[in-house]
Formats: C-alpha cells, sequence, structure tokens
C-alpha cells in the first residue's frame, strides 16, 4: 500500500497543498497524449491504488471512480496529435500535465510530476521517477489518465476501425503494425511516429523504380 511518505515530507517544508500529475499514451502511435491532475485528502486510504500499468482494467476503472468521489480535486487534459507532431511527444506531455494542473481548484502550491522531468509549471513542480508506484497523488493521476484515455481510444476504435485500437489501445503492436501497412494511416496517427512506415514505403517505391 503506497504511503503518504513524501506528501508529508514535503507538508513540514511548509507546502500545503500538493497534487500529483501524470501521463497515458506517451509511447502510442495515435491518439492524444492525457494527462491527470489530482488532490487527495491527506492519509486516505484506497486499497489498490498503485502504477496503473499494475492494474487490470476492471481494477483501474473501479479506483478511478472512487478516486474521483473521494479526492479534494481532479482534473484530466490531453495534447492533441497535432500539437504532438509539433513539438515532440515529451513537450506535447508536459503541456497536458500543465494543462491538467491549471484546471485543479483549489490550486495547488506544490506539484510532483511522474518522471524524470517538471517543465513550465506556474508552482514549484518535482520531477519523481516512478512517481506512481512512490505517491499516492501520482498514481490516482495515472489511474485517472489511463482510465480516461483507454475509453478515448475505444471511441476512436469506433471511428476509425480496422486498427484494433480498443484491444491495443495505439501502442505499437504487431496487430497495429500490419493494419498500418494495409490501411495506411488514419487522421488520428501520428505523423513523427510513423517514420518506420514511411521509410518502408519509400524503400518499396525505390525497389519498383529500379526494376525492370
Amino acid at each position: 500500500m503506497l504511503q503518504y511518505t513524501l506528501e508529508n515530507e514535503y507538508t513540514e517544508r511548509g507546502y500545503a497543498i500538493i497534487a500529483g500529475t501524470d501521463e497515458a499514451g506517451r509511447g502510442c502511435l495515435a491518439g492524444p497524449v492525457v494527462a491527470a491532475a489530482c488532490i487527495l485528502p491527506r492519509g486516505l486510504i484506497i486499497d489498490g491504488i498503485n502504477d496503473s500499468k499494475k492494474l487490470s482494467p476492471a481494477r483501474r476503472k473501479a479506483l478511478s471512480d472512487i478516486i474521483k468521489k473521494q479526492a479534494i480535486s481532479y482534473a484530466i487534459s490531453l495534447a492533441t496529435v497535432d500539437e504532438i507532431d509539433e513539438m515532440n511527444i515529451l513537450n506535447a506531455a508536459q503541456l497536458a500535465m500543465r494543462r491538467a494542473v491549471a484546471e485543479l481548484n483549489p490550486q495547488p502550491d506544490l506539484i510532483f510530476v511522474d518522471g524524470n522531468i517538471a517543465r513550465g509549471f506556474q508552482v514549484p513542480a518535482v520531477p519523481i521517477i516512478k512517481g506512481d508506484s512512490i505517491s499516492p497523488s501520482v498514481a490516482a493521476a495515472s489511474i485517472l489518465a489511463k482510465v480516461y484515455r483507454d475509453e478515448l481510444l475505444i471511441a476512436l476504435d469506433k471511428e476509425y476501425p480496422g486498427y484494433g485500437f480498443a484491444k491495443n489501445k495505439s501502442y505499437c503492436t504487431k496487430e497495429h503494425v500490419e493494419a498500418l501497412r494495409r490501411l495506411g494511416p488514419s487522421p488520428c496517427h501520428r505523423k513523427t511516429f510513423l517514420s518506420f512506415l514511411y521509410r518502408e514505403n519509400n524503400e518499396n517505391q525505390i525497389i519498383k523504380q529500379i526494376t525492370p
């Protein structure tokens, strides 16, 4: 069970309202990157809360519902596919997290950011490597972001059938890559993530040109 060790440590340093933030979908081939931010009542025990990747989809959904009911504040935001292609996935993920934090009410005076980078936040932000396995605040944000993005990909699967988004959530699975080769990219695919596909197409075109 995750403890509020970090939260308590920074409270003793004078920070009263601490939020955790995390993103989901950073390594995917399609869809936005989704971020959540969450402020939990200090000491709140939610059985099973942990890094969202360690939980089953059903458990994540159940915990997401509990977090939404018991959090002091939470917010979910995203950065679009166009923003990802324009500014790269790292900057887009940071943007999505800043957007989520900006929607919190009350506003935190300290933020725990999952990972090793925290850029551009309006209040002090502390990057925490594997924060979703250490801090309940970050773990809660991780769960909220993952559940929201999974549901978004299920909806995109209906809009763009054939890629298996409902199953693969747009990660680079064998079936997803095969669908890309067969169908080509959809409008919700990240162009900057498909260099392997364009490289294959260029190589095939060159072969056609030089083959008698």
